[in-house]
């Protein structure tokens, strides 16, 4: 007997089967939309190729750039982006990814000698995939590097263009392109990244840890890529001095945003975090478990300068999770104290006698003053001297 749609719709299975099909049709609309913009990038990139072969092959000027862009127009005019300054920048592209300097950066994986997990996932979906992009029959790929326009189309056109327009090194532009491939960064997002320094706090400043002497070589190595010298919390929107337990609150109404600041494999475990020893109670400020480190991480947030005392609260929390909590395929937790400011010196003799991994970082709740411009701007001070030089002299009245 056939079920009425009133009795179907009612049915808790049928409404399971609903939100599944739902669920299916989304991931295959992203599914689809990630192989066109990965068809599309292959094209720009296959067309950036062709223009700057056919230039050092034949010496064609910079004029065949508008020629190609007019004549693409002609052939395909109910197609977008084939616009001058867009033919222009499928050049740059190719040209950018494929120079000297990117190439070597590239395949060191970065200036430290890391290895780099997108350029290795590249080569082996290519190595799987014996179909060459569209194009590279006529114009092959250099020996060795076969897997650049894989790598390069797993970005949208835009993220690429702002890239390029933003950034220069060679070391941040593949510093950019490995984590909006890997974090799945909006375009939005990637632009706040490159003002925030993103690269600069991750891979290039000081960083102060005592990894090296309580870690393995290997893990200490990915230990240290994962902590920032400073991390920005200007999402928070504060702009005052805080307190501890409000600083804690903020950043848990604002988790998501703490992670995408954190890094990719950040998975939270939960805040004042209890651990017990003896009689006695003692609480974490957040903890967080980091997936391809296989460790815990504990954050203990400090409103105020960092003290030589920090450092032996956190040791002692360690040697409770790790006596306590830490399962037996993991490695050793992880503290990092989060401050309001630090003296690096004072932060490498605090941490000499520690056995556990221990960093410390500043946090930023407001941007920076660009260093070419400290010095040249008043001070609060000179302002409200200013403002009261202009003020008019009161007026004295007599009687």
């Amino acid at each position: 007997m056939k079920k009425t749609r009133s009795v179907l719709t009612a049915s808790p299975e049928y409404r399971q089967f609903i939100v599944d099909l739902k669920s299916r049709v989304l991931s295959a609309r992203i599914s689809a939309a990630r192989a066109v913009n990965r068809d599309l990038i292959l094209l720009y990139w296959d067309i950036g190729r062709g223009i700057v072969e056919k230039q050092q092959a034949l010496g064609w000027g910079e004029s065949v750039v508008e020629m190609v862009a007019a004549d693409l127009r002609r052939a395909f005019p109910q197609m977008t982006g084939f616009s001058p300054r867009n033919v222009w920048d499928m050049r740059r592209l190719y040209a950018t990814y494929t120079a000297p300097e990117f190439l070597a950066q590239a395949v060191r994986g970065n200036d430290r000698g890391i290895p780099n997990p997108i350029l290795r996932q590249a080569v082996a979906k290519l190595g799987g995939d014996k179909k060459r992009p569209i194009g590279a029959a006529k114009f092959p790929e250099p020996k060795g590097m076969e897997f650049l326009p894989q790598l390069v189309a797993e970005i949208p056109w835009g993220h690429h263009r702002l890239i390029l327009d933003k950034i220069a090194a060679p070391a941040a532009l593949l510093y950019y392109l490995r984590a909006t491939a890997q974090f799945g960064w909006s375009r939005n997002v990637l632009l706040n990244q490159i003002k925030a320094g993103a690269y600069e706090r991750a891979v290039t400043e000081k960083k102060t840890h005592n990894f090296p002497l309580a870690l393995p070589e290997y893990l200490a190595e990915q230990a240290e890529e994962t902590l920032k010298s400073s991390y920005n919390l200007e999402f928070l929107g504060i702009r005052r001095e805080v307190l501890e337990r409000e600083l804690e609150d903020r950043l848990i109404e604002r988790l998501r945003d703490f992670i995408l600041e954190l890094g990719y494999g950040f998975c939270f475990v939960g805040r004042q975090h209890r651990l017990t020893l003896g009689k006695k109670e003692y609480f974490i400020d957040l903890l967080f478990y980091h997936r391809f480190l296989k460790a815990l991480v504990a954050f203990e947030l400090k409103a105020c300068s960092f003290e030589p005392e920090h450092a032996g609260k956190m040791d002692f929390y360690l040697n409770l999770l790790n006596d306590k909590e830490r399962a037996p395929e993991d490695n050793p937790s992880i503290g990092i104290i989060l401050c309001a400011e630090k003296d690096d010196i004072e932060v490498e003799y605090a941490l000499k006698t520690k056995r556990n991994p221990i960093g410390v970082a500043e946090y930023r709740l407001q941007s920076k003053l660009p260093v070419e411009l400290k010095g040249k701007l008043p001070t609060a001070r000179q302002l409200s001297d200013a403002v009261r030089a202009a003020l008019p002299a009161p007026k004295v009245f007599s009687h």
